[in-house]
């Protein structure tokens, strides 16, 4: 293997670090508003920490599935723009905000008439299922409004328009805090309402983001900006395309959120205490996946708008830059993350032995850190040529025919500890290295689909 081509330029690496900064400075900002929202509902006690967490986990999978159907679209409108093609970049950003809703409105209905069933997917404990519930029943409304923000702060960031939805997350995160904190505890004479304080709260954020979100629209007058009235004037033909690869990408989304969400289940079969700690080193470790984020802002300026561009050569060197210099990055992330597990769950006031969960659980993902973040920029290379089935082998049918079935089999077959249970489930991710390096390799992705031929296939 020709490591040599694992690392750019320093002009590479300060191209990538000036469009990835502001999306990862976005979510660090959101991670620790969250570590602060997920300290205030853990004062509610282990119960209450643990229902909102199991709660978090289907809205994860909503999340995940929106993502899936705006990461497709995403990488139509960046290589549109990439060709300088504006009536399809507007017709593809008509297709995001129509096919988003699709998906939202059956998971909220789900959320409202079942939710007892869904937080009891994941725990069998009275409270926590109490706990859970309501706090679900309640955050659905804020499903909507954060669609329409994701749609439109996607469609920026295909642009490599990072900023706009930097400063108004900003806005909007600090003020979810704050009204967490008011709903949660009662504060200006309002009553306190405890876990369902914190479904106000993110309520009232998701709406005033949304305003946000479409304020900045009309005054900025972003390139694929589209009038209510040709909302539905899409090219048939194109959304054949983009639907094609996005089925895959939704496909996988929810298949490893829900994979994520079984994962879960099958280590609070070590009992409800685990429920606690994962929780909150989960939370805590967002912070440092926030790398993720910024690599696939870069991934898509650097492949996608080459590739669209027809810079095919340009799009494979980055590439490949992109993977050692993602590594590089990871390790020192990672460094951070093992030190922030001595600090952090000290904050919350839960048992001990949810505290001392946290603290391993974050020091074993911090030394599989570089594996989880090679992998990643893997899935976001073949992402950003199109590749979308070839990202469903890798990653959701991956956990779902490997690491699903081994940690089951471990769970529920023997009686080892937490610890060897999760370090056996993360230990997966090696393997996976190996096949998504092999897909990236092959090089298929370095596709134009901008062209004629390929877009409009018959």
């Amino acid at each position: 293997m020709n490591l040599k081509k694992f690392f750019g330029p320093k002009e590479f690496e300060k191209e990538a670090l000036t469009v990835a900064i502001p999306m990862m400075l976005q979510q660090v900002i959101t991670s620790c508003v969250n570590l602060v929202d997920n300290v205030m509902v853990g004062q509610l006690g282990d119960a209450a920490l643990s229902g909102v967490a199991a709660a978090n986990r289907f809205y994860m999978i909503a999340n995940f599935g929106m993502n899936g159907l705006l990461i497709a679209t995403s990488i139509f409108l960046a290589q549109f723009f990439g060709a300088k093609d504006e009536e399809h970049m507007k017709q593809s950003f008509r297709y995001m905000i129509l096919s988003v809703f699709v998906l939202v409105i059956p998971i909220m209905l789900i959320a409202y008439f079942f939710s007892d069933t869904v937080i009891h997917f994941f725990t069998s404990d009275a409270q926590t299922i109490v706990n859970g519930a309501i706090y679900l029943k309640a955050v659905l409304f804020s499903f909507a409004p954060l669609a329409i923000s994701l749609c439109i702060s996607n469609a920026m960031r295909a642009l490599g328009e990072t900023k706009i939805p930097f400063m108004i997350s900003v806005v909007a995160i600090v003020l979810n805090a704050s009204c967490n904190y008011v709903f949660m505890f009662g504060a200006f004479g309002l009553p306190a309402f405890g876990v369902l304080g914190a479904a106000y709260g993110t309520i009232v954020a998701r709406i005033i983001e949304m305003f946000l979100y479409l304020i900045a629209l009309y005054m900025t007058h972003q390139v694929f900006a589209t009038k209510m009235q040709d909302l539905f004037h899409i090219d048939w033909r194109l959304v054949k395309r983009i639907t094609v690869k996005a089925l895959p990408l939704v496909l996988n989304e929810v298949l490893w959120s829900s994979g994520m969400a079984t994962l879960f289940k099958l280590y609070a079969t070590r009992g409800p205490v685990v429920l606690a700690g994962y929780s909150i080193a989960g939370t805590t470790s967002d912070i440092f996946f926030t790398l993720f984020g910024g690599m696939a802002v870069a991934t898509t300026v650097m492949v996608s708008h080459r590739l669209g561009a027809g810079n095919i050569d340009e799009a494979r060197r980055n590439g490949y830059y992109l993977i050692g210099f993602s590594v590089k990055l990871a390790v020192v992330f990672a460094v951070m993350m093992f030190a922030s597990s001595f600090i952090v769950p000290q904050f919350y006031s839960v048992s001990t032995e949810a505290k001392l969960l946290a603290r391993h659980f974050l020091q074993i993902m911090s030394v599989l850190f570089w594996i989880y973040m090679a992998n990643t920029e893997l899935y976001f290379i073949l992402r950003a040529g199109g590749e979308t089935k070839k990202t469903l082998i890798m990653d959701s049918l991956y956990m779902w025919g490997v690491n699903i079935p081994l940690v089951a089999s471990v769970a529920y077959l023997t009686s080892c500890n937490i610890y060897t249970l999760y370090i056996i489930g993360q230990c997966t991710d090696f393997m996976k290295l190996i096949i998504a390096y092999r897909l990236v390799r092959k090089e298929t992705w370095l596709n134009n689909l901008t062209e004629e031929k390929i877009l409009f296939d018959e």
